[in-house]
């Protein structure tokens, strides 16, 4: 186990740190160092937090700021220590060990805990972000200590007295209204320090209000959460993301660990989801969840495997005004989610899952050649149904370039379903793939299709769609526009929560 995190860490960590992602690196938004001290070296260096007059979020990164542009070293060791010496936690560059941690109690199919692979630093110029592998205990006080090499050039903090802060209090338990402020004014500082604060078990509605800023963060909600709402400031100022892909804890990364460890709780599909549950940025495995004005980004750049930006994998999930942003499998559903008023991009089966997934008055933006969706559902089980959505396309997205949905021979009873849908020239004229099998086979496909127009309102020639795709008739798609017809008689648009995030 240890020699193979070792190998993963060398392999991932390159690649996190290059190319575009480096403008994401830091929280939009973070408070300044509010005091500073001089190391000898004479480089000045500045620490937030810091200070004990003021207490903290109990989760708050770590950011010593340098006087010039800083690098990381390949050994050594930043320990956060109690007030009475004590370790409370170690990042060490040098043990596989310090690229894992615990988010969110996350637990395997078989109930033992899983550990995440992350980057416990990030540089961005001249400030590093030190992410801790778990909260701190509220109300209490800590110092700093940083070996010399940990920073390339740093000859480190050895005093106890040189960077000092105190966490504060923290909301009261039971609390059902929280806050999230990566600058510090709110309950925590990350998303998922107020998520791990609802407790398992919980059966009240519990909101988490998330004010505007860039949070650079896995999170995760499990099945022992249900009942939240996470609202943000509006999906252009609110931004919960990180580039999590199948490379750092998918298939890929998975394959050498034990399934004791590894394998996906709460598993649709037992054979294909054995592990790709752990590689989205937002997952939710919980019930009743709700996810309103904001944007959820991978950041995994394009080709860098398949990387969720959101995955729901429980029931009633609704997405209202959000924003999904990623290329490959960018949205996952899987059980009865509603979808609406939202944007999803992506290039290769951006929406994805089984169902039932109704998805309105959205728009789906393909930015490459591709398929826009992929729905895996049982033999007459629901799947995707898409009412009054926009289908656009990156300026360099050729024309016939895009499927409205594909499925290989496993799922021959898939469904897909698009009605009075806008689509621009991007869509192929056969406008759906199979593979593995063909139309003869496929008596239980269900691809559908009603009322197709183009971005100026004129009618879409569907004359050239796949054999075994079928238009409805106009009683049909009347039917199927209810939500309820899919989703088992629940119809999300009653639920006056469903306007609480507006």
């Amino acid at each position: 186990m240890r020699s193979m995190f070792r190998q993963l860490v060398s392999t991932i960590r390159p690649q996190l740190r290059a190319g575009p992602l480096v403008a994401v690196l830091l929280l939009l938004g973070a408070a300044p160092p509010t005091t500073a001290a001089t190391v000898a070296s004479g480089r000045a260096v500045s620490f937030a937090p810091a200070g004990t007059d003021a207490g903290v979020c109990a989760d708050t990164p770590l950011r010593p700021t340098f006087d010039s542009a800083v690098r990381l070293g390949k050994e050594g060791r930043l320990t956060v220590h109690r007030a009475d010496g004590s370790a409370a936690d170690v990042i060490d560059l040098a043990d596989p060990a310090t690229y894992q941690r615990l988010i969110g109690d996350a637990r395997s199919d078989y109930g033992e805990p899983h550990r995440w692979t992350y980057e416990p630093v990030v540089v961005d110029g001249r400030t590093a972000t030190v992410v801790p592998h778990h909260s701190l205990e509220p109300g209490q006080e800590y110092y700093v200590t940083v070996d010399p090499g940990f920073f390339l050039g740093f000859p480190g903090v050895g005093s106890p007295d040189a960077w000092r802060f105190r966490t504060a209090a923290g909301p009261r338990p039971g609390s059902t209204k929280l806050s999230v402020d990566a600058r510090g004014g709110g309950d925590f500082c990350t998303v998922q320090g107020a998520v791990d604060f609802v407790p398992q078990g919980n059966t009240r509605k519990v909101t988490v209000d998330v004010a505007p800023g860039t949070y650079r963060e896995i999170v995760y909600v499990g099945q022992g959460r249900p009942h939240l709402r996470v609202r943000g400031a509006g999906a252009g100022r609110t931004v919960i993301g990180y580039p999590n892909n199948n490379l750092l804890n998918g298939d890929s990364a998975m394959a050498d660990v034990p399934p004791e460890q590894s394998y996906c709780p709460r598993r649709v599909l037992p054979q294909p989801d054995r592990f790709n549950c752990w590689r989205a940025a937002f997952g939710v495995d919980a019930d009743d969840f709700r996810l309103s004005r904001a944007t959820v980004h991978n950041m995994t750049p394009e080709g860098g495997s398949q990387a969720e930006a959101f995955r729901g994998n429980g029931d009633r999930i609704v997405l209202d005004h959000v924003r999904v942003v990623s290329f490959q499998d960018s949205l996952r559903l899987q059980g009865r989610a509603f979808v609406t008023d939202s944007y999803v991009e992506g290039d290769v089966d951006f929406v994805w899952g089984t169902g039932g997934v109704f998805v309105q008055n959205s728009e789906l933006k393909a930015l490459d050649i591709g398929y826009i969706s992929q729905i895996r559902n049982d033999a007459d089980g629901p799947g995707n149904v898409f009412v009054n959505t926009r289908l656009t396309r990156a300026s360099s997205v050729p024309d016939g370039s895009v499927l409205l949905s594909r499925i290989d021979s496993r799922f021959p009873t898939s469904q897909a379903v698009f009605i009075d849908t806008a689509m621009d020239r991007h869509i192929a004229p056969v406008g759906w793939g199979l593979t593995g099998f063909d139309c003869a086979t496929a008596q239980g496909l269900r691809f559908w299709e009603y009322g197709s127009k183009d971005l100026a309102g004129a009618p879409v020639d569907t004359s050239a769609r796949l054999a075994c795709s079928r238009q409805l008739t106009a009683g049909e798609a009347g039917e199927w526009r209810e939500p309820a017809r899919l989703l088992d008689g629940w119809d999300p648009r009653t639920d006056s929560a469903r306007t609480e995030g507006k």
